[in-house]
C-alpha cells in the first residue's frame, strides 16, 4: 500500500514528524517498506503562462514563446508538441536548478535567445512522462512557486502489509490505525446519498451468489469524459503509484485508494441487455483492458451481459465494454466478491491488479454502497451526469456472518505477560471499532466490525490489544519450564537412524513440496484423488500429495534435464488422504534410484542398479530396524507389472517396491530404469528390543540339499517351510545356487540350499541333525511339491 503522507494527514494529523510516524505504524504491525520524495529536488520553478507561441524561423519543430512568470515576460524556445498560447506550465527561470543539478542559463537555440525552460513531468522527476509539457489547471496562479502550488513537500510511504491486514489497503484504514495509536479523531469525508434524477436502472442478475454475495449497480447518464481529472486527484493517484487515465477510471481508482473498495465503470451502450454475474463457460474468451485475450476457465467468476463476458470479476474489465472519451452513459459497479472464489484467479491469467490484490485478501462487505455514493458524487463534480437509483442484489445466506468473540481478562494477561487495566482495554477495543456487547464477569463479549475479516478468535483480540498498547511497553520475561527427559520406547527406532542408513548407502535426502501437480499425481496414483488447495501457489502445485513419489519423480526430471545420470534420493514426509470427510496425514518413507549401482570408476564399472539391488538395501534397513518383511509379487498402477513387490509385515501391507511403469516413464519423459519404493513409517519403526545372547562354544553343523521346485514358488515360501521344520537350533539358511534348464523340465528350477545348526550348550549328534534335515526335506516335498535333485 503506497500513499501520500499529506493525504493521510488530511484524515488524521498527529503531532509527529515523518520518521516518527513511520516508526509508529511499523511498531503497530504495518511495516513501512520504504519512502521517497514525491518529486525531484529543484528550485526556481514557478507557474508560468505561455502568452504566445510562434514558429521558429529556422527550425520546424521549435516554437518561440513569450512566457510570463507573473512579473516579467521573457522569450523561451520550446520544442514540446503541446506548447500553445494560454497554456499554464512549470517554468524554470534563469538561475533555476532542476533534478540532477541541471542549472538553467540564458541560451540561444538556432539563433533565437531563450531565457528559461518550460518543463515536462520527467524533467521535474514527478514521473517518467516526457511526451510533452506538464499542463497545469487554468486557474493556477502565475508566478507562484511550483513546489508550493503542488504541495510537493511530501513523501510517498510504502507499507508492506501482511495478507491478513486488508483493512489497511486504503487511506481510510491507515488513518483509522494512526487515529487509534494517537487517540485522535479521524476526519473522514462526508458521504451523503446522491439523489436519483432519472428512473433508469441496470438489469442485474447474480447466478453465482456464493462467489458474489453482493452486487450494486447504478446508471450515470450524460457524462462528459473529455473533462480533465482535477490536478489534486491526479497528484494523489500519482503519489500512490497509479497513472491518471481518464476521469471515470481515475475516480474509481481514487475511491479504491481512499476507502478500500475496488470499483469499475462500464460503457452502458456496450452492454447488451443487462449484467449477469456467473461462472465462466469452458472455451469463452475475453479481451481485457490491457489488450490481451484470455481463454476463461469454468472456475472463473465472470461479469457478463446477455451475449458475452465483459469482465473477470474482481480482476480486470474487458476492452469492449471499457469507457472512452466518446462514452456518454456509465454503469458503475461496486460489489463484494468472496476471497476464496477469487483466490489465485489473477495469477492464473498472468495478472496482478490493485483490485484482485484487495478482493483476494477480503474487502469490507458493508462498504459497497458508501463507495458507490462517493464515486457518484466525485464523477458528477468532474464530468457532470445524471444519476439513477442504486440497484443492489444481495444474498444474506452467502454474505460473511458477524462474529462475536469472548475475551477473557486472565487469558489476556497470561499471553501478554502483563495485567492491563480494564478501562484501558475497553478504550483500545472501542477505538479499534470493536463493539463491546457485554461486560462479562471474567472479560468482555466483543462484536467484530465488517472491516476486520482477520479477527476470528480470542488470540486475534489479544494481539490487537497488545500492539495498540505497545509491544515496547510489555515486560520482558524469559520462558521457564522443566526440561525433563521423556521416556522413549526402546523398540521404536528414531527417524534419524533411518536417515543415517540411507545416507550411508549413498542416497541424498530430498525435501519436496507437500502440494503437487495433479496431472503427475494422476499418472502415479490414479486410484486416489488429491485434496485440492483453496489458494494454490500455481496450477501445477494445486493438490496435496497422496504419495511421495509425485515430488521425487519431478526431482528426477529436474536432475536428468541437467545431465545427472546417477540419482539416489530418499524422502520422509506426510501424504494426505480424505477419509470419511476427515484429512488423514500419514508419515511415509520413499526413495528413487536411477543409473549405476555404484559411482563409476576403474573397479565398479557401469552396472545399472536393478530391482534386487534396491531390495537388498531395504532388507539391510529392516535388519537394522529389527523387523521381518515379506516381499510378495503384486501389481501397482505406477509400477512395472513384472517387477513389483508388495511389502508385508505380519500379513499387513507396509509398502511397495518396484520399477516405474514404462508408460508412466514415457509420459514423464524419464530416461533409464527408475526403481522406487514407498513405506509407511509408523509400520516399520517399531522392531524388537535387543537382548543379550551367549555365543555357542560348540561346533556348527552344515547340510546341503538341492531341490527341484516350480518356478512360480517364491523362495520366501521355501524358506518359511524350511525354518518351520528345521528346529529351534537352526542358525542360518542360505541359497548358494539357482538353476533353470531344459533338463529340469518346463516351469521348474533348481534351488541349492545350505542349512546350519548349532546348539548353545552341547555338540549336536549325527542322528539329531539327520532327523531335522529329513524333516525339512519331507516338508518341502509335502507342502510345496519339491523333489530332490540327484
Amino acid at each position: 500500500m503506497k500513499f501520500s503522507e499529506q493525504w493521510l494527514r488530511e484524515w488524521v494529523n498527529p503531532n509527529l514528524g515523518s520518521q516518527e510516524l513511520m516508526d509508529q505504524i511499523t511498531m503497530a504491525g504495518l511495516e513501512v517498506d520504504g519512502f521517497e520524495p514525491v518529486a525531484g529536488e529543484f528550485s526556481g520553478v514557478v507557474v508560468g503562462e505561455v502568452i504566445s507561441a510562434e514558429p521558429h524561423p529556422d527550425a520546424d519543430k521549435l516554437r518561440v514563446c513569450q512566457v510570463s512568470d507573473g512579473t516579467n515576460t521573457v522569450q523561451v524556445v520550446c520544442g514540446a508538441p503541446n506548447v500553445r498560447a494560454g497554456l499554464k506550465v512549470p517554468f524554470a527561470v534563469v538561475g533555476a536548478v532542476l533534478p540532477g543539478n541541471f542549472k538553467i542559463k540564458k541560451a540561444k537555440l538556432r539563433g533565437q535567445p531563450s531565457e528559461g525552460m518550460l518543463c515536462s513531468e520527467s524533467e521535474l522527476a514527478l514521473s517518467e512522462n516526457h511526451d510533452g509539457l506538464m499542463e497545469l489547471p487554468v486557474d493556477a496562479p502565475v508566478g507562484q512557486d511550483l513546489a508550493d502550488y503542488l504541495k510537493l513537500n511530501d513523501i510517498a510511504i510504502d507499507v508492506d502489509l501482511t495478507p491478513n491486514r486488508s483493512d489497511c489497503l486504503s487511506i481510510k484504514g491507515v488513518a483509522r490505525e494512526v487515529g487509534v495509536l494517537n487517540s485522535l479523531l479521524v476526519e473522514a469525508p462526508d458521504i451523503a446519498p446522491v439523489e436519483a434524477v432519472h428512473s433508469e436502472v441496470p438489469d442485474i442478475r447474480v447466478e453465482a451468489p456464493e462467489g458474489c454475495p453482493r452486487y450494486l449497480g447504478r446508471v450515470l447518464r450524460n457524462v462528459n469524459l473529455q473533462a480533465e481529472t482535477p490536478l489534486w486527484m491526479q497528484e494523489k493517484l500519482r503519489r500512490s503509484g497509479i497513472r491518471s487515465i481518464d476521469a471515470a477510471v481515475d475516480v474509481t481508482n481514487y475511491v479504491m485508494l481512499e476507502l478500500g473498495q475496488p470499483m469499475h465503470a462500464f460503457d452502458r451502450d456496450e452492454i447488451s441487455g443487462g449484467i449477469i454475474v456467473r461462472m465462466a463457460k469452458a472455451g469463452e474468451k475475453l479481451v481485457l483492458l490491457d489488450g490481451q485475450e484470455v481463454e476463461l476457465t469454468p472456475e472463473t467468476l465472470l461479469i457478463a451481459d446477455h451475449q458475452k463476458p465483459i469482465a473477470i470479476a474482481g480482476v480486470m474489465g474487458g476492452e469492449h465494454s471499457g469507457v472512452s472519451p466518446k462514452t456518454r452513459d456509465l454503469v458503475l459497479e461496486s460489489a463484494y466478491f468472496d476471497p476464496i472464489t477469487l483466490a489465485g484467479k489473477a495469477r492464473e491469467y498472468g495478472l496482478h491488479t490493485d483490485a484482485s490484490h484487495r478482493f483476494e485478501r477480503g474487502v469490507d462487505y458493508q462498504l459497497a454502497r458508501d463507495a458507490m455514493e462517493r464515486a457518484t458524487r466525485l464523477l458528477m463534480d468532474i464530468v457532470g451526469g445524471e444519476p439513477g437509483e442504486i440497484v443492489e442484489v444481495a444474498s444474506q445466506e452467502h454474505l460473511p456472518k458477524a462474529r462475536v468473540i469472548d475475551l477473557r481478562e486472565k487469558r489476556l494477561a497470561d499471553v501478554l505477560g502483563l495485567a492491563i487495566d480494564r478501562t484501558t482495554v475497553e478504550e483500545i477495543l472501542s477505538r479499534l471499532g470493536l463493539h463491546i456487547d457485554k461486560l462479562l464477569k471474567d472479560g468482555w463479549r466483543i462484536s467484530v466490525p465488517s472491516f476486520r475479516p482477520d479477527i476470528s478468535i480470542e488470540e486475534d483480540l489479544i494481539e490487537e490489544v497488545g500492539r495498540i498498547f505497545g509491544y515496547n511497553n510489555l515486560p520482558v520475561t524469559e520462558p521457564t519450564g522443566s526440561l525433563g527427559l521423556r521416556a522413549r520406547e526402546e523398540a521404536v527406532r528414531p527417524l534419524s537412524a533411518i536417515r543415517n542408513f540411507f545416507v550411508a548407502q549413498g542416497y541424498q535426502e530430498a525435501v519436496t513440496y507437500s502440494f503437487v501437480d495433479p496431472k503427475i499425481q494422476q499418472l502415479i496414483d490414479p486410484e486416489r484423488e488429491g485434496i485440492a488447495l483453496a489458494n494454490p501457489i500455481s496450477a501445477d502445485l494445486s493438490v496435496m500429495r497422496t504419495t511421495l513419489w509425485s515430488g521425487l519423480l519431478k526431482t528426477v526430471v529436474h536432475n536428468q534435464n541437467r545431465q545427472q545420470p546417477r540419482i539416489r534420493l530418499f524422502e520422509t514426509g506426510l501424504r494426505f488422504e480424505k477419509n470419511d470427510g476427515e484429512i488423514d496425514q500419514q508419515p511415509m518413507l520413499a526413495g528413487v534410484v536411477v543409473g549405476n549401482q555404484a559411482p563409476e570408476n576403474w573397479v565398479n564399472g557401469r552396472r545399472t542398479a536393478d530391482f534386487f539391488d534396491v531390495k537388498g538395501e531395504l532388507e539391510s534397513l529392516f535388519r537394522v530396524l529389527g523387523i521381518e518383511i515379506q516381499f510378495i509379487a503384486s501389481q501397482h498402477p505406477a509400477l512395472h507389472p513384472g517387477q513389483t513387490a508388495e511389502l508385508l509385515r505380519d500379513g499387513e501391507h507396509v509398502g511397495w517396491l518396484g520399477t516405474l511403469h514404462p508408460q508412466v516413464q514415457k509420459n514423464l519423459e524419464l530416461n533409464g530404469t527408475i526403481l522406487m519404493f514407498e513405506l509407511f513409517l509408523n509400520s516399520i519403526v517399531t522392531g524388537y528390543v535387543p537382548n543379550f545372547k551367549d555365543i555357542s562354544k560348540f561346533p556348527e553343523v552344515r547340510r546341503d540339499l538341492a531341490i527341484i521346485i516350480g518356478s512360480d514358488v517364491a523362495f520366501a515360501q521355501v524358506e518359511h517351510v524350511a525354518r518351520r521344520h528345521a528346529g529351534e537350533h537352526l542358525t542360518a539358511l542360505r541359497v548358494f545356487d539357482v538353476y533353470e534348464g531344459e533338463s529340469l523340465g518346463e516351469g521348474n528350477r533348481s534351488l541349492a540350499l545350505s542349512l546350519f545348526w548349532q546348539h548353545p550348550e552341547r555338540t549336536l549328534n549325527e542322528d539329531e541333525v539327520h532327523s531335522l534335515f529329513n524333516g525339512v526335506i519331507d516338508a518341502l516335498k509335502e507342502e510345496l511339491g519339491a523333489t530332490l535333485r540327484s
